[in-house]
């Protein structure tokens, strides 16, 4: 929970770096959390909430997304590659997914010690 609470703090933070653990970590407990304001919605019949915490954690989502292409050496402009249909969504998430770059001209490496295992 705490890489959930951590990207939060750095609300709008687009420099620096982030960690594959810290970025689907996050992206896994924030699937959740929208995934149980969706059955809030359609038991209160609005969409208010779901609406509400989407529009709150936009920035936060974008931040720690451009810090997750900064670890893998890219610039964070390399988010708009999404914009491309069904491809770029495809290739941001190989991007996204791939092992962290020892490049650091985006601040130093978080911690040499990535537990997941390179693509």
């Amino acid at each position: 929970m705490h890489y959930y609470t951590d990207v939060l703090k750095k609300y709008a933070v687009f420099s620096g770096r982030a960690t594959r653990r810290e970025f689907w970590m996050f992206w896994l407990i924030d699937t959740g959390l929208v995934i149980a304001l969706i059955v809030l919605d359609d038991a209160l019949g609005t969409s208010v909430p779901e609406t509400v915490y989407a529009l709150a954690t936009f920035l936060p989502s974008l931040a720690v997304t451009v810090r997750r292409l900064h670890d893998t050496g890219r610039s964070g402009w390399m988010v708009l590659i999404a914009v491309l249909p069904l491809i770029g969504y495809i290739w941001l998430l190989v991007i996204l997914a791939s092992a962290s770059s020892t490049d650091e001209s985006y601040g130093p490496c978080p911690g040499t010690a990535d537990p997941l295992p390179a693509l």
